[in-house]
């Protein structure tokens, strides 16, 4: 597995590894993203198996050892299974997460409980952190894509939408698309059903539209490099449409 460094905004940068054999022969990437501001931010981490090959590629960028602040989506292997490994090459890194997260299991990691030197940054839903040069925004955001901890970050300065399970695309493809994302998404969504079919989930995605992303940085997928509403809002679409057709 070979994994690959870009940058697809001003000092924002997607680390993607495409691991074969997930969801079929086309394989999946897994991507973080490094957000290379005075106090350098890491969102997602990655598996535990992916580690060695993300933190070279942070390298390539700045010392992964100067990372300040470690953001994730939910609690799940892709988005935060290296966290502690990443809290052990970066000695000055702090988690960042909803209430929510850290109450139901962020605190509780030996490396962050009560008692140690340092704790998780519980943030509240639109609360802003300012890095040095990027300004980001936690949109906290229940059971979307799935979990009841989930969380979006939007980063100020360029409009950019950090948006983890959303919009999933299988195979490599390139760092970047200008293509319009929604149609293959609804396949894998329909593939996968990995996206609770609620009402508030639906207007949750309208209110991320209305932040007007100028371009969506995916976890599994190229980042979108358009406008991010429309897709945005045709997903909420899909599920307004999958809620009114569903039987109970």
């Amino acid at each position: 597995m070979e994994t690959v460094i870009d940058e697809i905004a001003d000092r924002i940068y997607r680390i993607a590894t495409l691991v074969p054999g997930v969801a079929g022969p086309r394989g999946m990437t897994f991507n973080q993203f490094l957000v290379a501001a005075d106090e350098p931010l890491l969102f997602h981490t990655g598996q535990r198996s992916l580690f060695a090959g993300v933190a070279a590629a942070i390298r390539k960028v700045l010392p992964p050892e100067t990372i300040r602040h470690i953001g994730y989506s939910h609690t799940e292997a892709d988005e935060c299974g290296a966290l502690e490994d990443f809290l052990a090459l970066a000695p000055s890194a702090v988690p960042l997460h909803t209430r929510v997260g850290c109450a139901t299991w962020l605190s509780d990691l030996p490396a962050l409980a009560p008692g140690k030197p340092r704790a998780p940054r519980a943030m509240k839903d639109e609360e802003t952190l300012d890095l040095g040069g990027k300004v980001v925004r936690l949109l906290a955001t229940p059971h979307l894509p799935h979990g009841w901890d989930a969380a979006l970050l939007f980063e100020e300065t360029t409009q950019t939408l950090f948006c983890s399970d959303l919009f999933v695309r299988l195979g490599r493809g390139e760092a970047s698309s200008a293509a319009d994302p929604l149609d293959e998404a609804l396949g894998t969504e329909r593939m996968f059903r990995s996206i609770p079919v609620t009402r508030e989930n639906e207007r949750t995605l309208r209110r991320l539209a209305d932040r007007a992303p100028a371009r969506l940085a995916t976890m599994h997928g190229p980042t979108v490099a358009r406008p991010g509403a429309s897709a945005l809002r045709g997903l909420a679409d899909f599920l307004r449409d999958d809620l009114s057709t569903s039987v109970d």
